[in-house]
């Protein structure tokens, strides 16, 4: 990965509101292809290690990696009273409560319709923003969203209608949606003046590493005291998902956040399930259907679409 880009100064571009600019969209590529392929790495973290503590361990990580390269890099982490309870709130908006609700979702529906109502993350987004950010919500957009939203809908379809199974489906959705509206918060959190009045590196820095705190507090009262594969599948994983996946990542996507707004920045959750499949065809030997292979298309046709609006 170039580090050039992963490390260079995140700061706001002083271009049109709302719109991509190429760094910006180098942004959005780097952190699709990140999190299409967080669907492999977590398969290391499934077995020994409770689900909870593995949760955990990563915000653990990637909060304390965050806040070693701000010293490293001069990037402040001073910020006042107000500015740890803001911290605070997008812990547990972010990286407590969406995070456990997820996980807890795929142990009731399959992972297809977990991936759908991220999908949908930026319904919410948008509708949030254009009420409380005043940013508005253009017809092209609007089209694009409902074009990607039908085709993650098409790629899934197989394991959505195997999913379907009453009360137990219902619970599974109910977790997802809960942790989508909870992402969706914090989301919105770092669109707002507060939030662009804070450093990004250093605010972030915090916010994980308090989620990582929070999620072990959940995680010794669900799952009991800590516990740790020491395996190298498991720690390179892990290390996976702590630096690059959430340290790198989340850094570049509030920076999108702040930049294109919630809306654009979230239509990330529509490409992302075409990465993790594309990697699933590539080290799994998953078989396209028909079907999925035109949801993929329809998806990248509603990015198009969705990106190029105006507003």
């Amino acid at each position: 990965m170039n580090d050039a880009v992963v490390h260079a100064p995140v700061q706001p571009v002083r271009s049109a509101a709302g719109q991509f600019t190429p760094r910006m969209l180098i942004y959005f590529a780097i952190v699709t292809m990140m999190w299409g392929s967080t669907w492999l790495v977590i398969k290391t973290q499934l077995g020994v290690v409770p689900v909870s503590w593995s949760v955990a361990w990563r915000f653990l990580l990637g909060g304390t990696v965050m806040m070693v390269m701000c010293l490293v890099r001069g990037k402040s982490l001073r910020i006042d009273a107000r500015g740890h309870a803001f911290a605070l709130l997008v812990a547990v908006t972010q990286f407590a409560l969406n995070f456990n609700l997820v996980y807890r979702a795929e142990e009731h529906v399959a992972s297809g319709l977990v991936a759908l109502s991220f999908a949908l993350l930026l319904v919410p987004n948008a509708v949030l923003a254009a009420l409380f950010l005043g940013q508005r919500i253009t017809p092209g957009f609007a089209l694009g969203s409902g074009i990607g939203i039908v085709g993650v809908g098409m790629m899934f379809g197989r394991d959505i209608g195997s999913g379907v199974n009453g009360a137990e489906t219902m619970l599974g959705l109910g977790f997802a949606v809960a942790g989508m509206v909870s992402a969706s918060v914090a989301n919105i959190l770092q669109a707002t003046p507060q939030a662009r009045s804070m450093p990004l590196e250093g605010s972030l820095a915090w916010s994980m590493f308090y989620g990582g705190l929070l999620n072990a507090v959940i995680a010794w009262v669900l799952a009991g005291p800590p516990v740790l594969d020491t395996s190298p599948a498991y720690l390179a994983g892990l290390a996976y998902l702590g630096i690059v996946a959430s340290a790198v990542a989340f850094t570049l996507y509030y920076a999108l956040i702040r930049q294109v707004g919630p809306g654009k920045a979230a239509y990330n959750g529509v490409v992302v399930p075409i990465v993790a499949m594309g990697l699933s065809t590539a080290f799994e030997g998953y078989q396209w259907s028909a079907l999925a292979l035109g949801g993929g298309v329809l998806a990248l046709v509603g990015l198009v679409v969705a990106l190029r609006s105006r507003g």
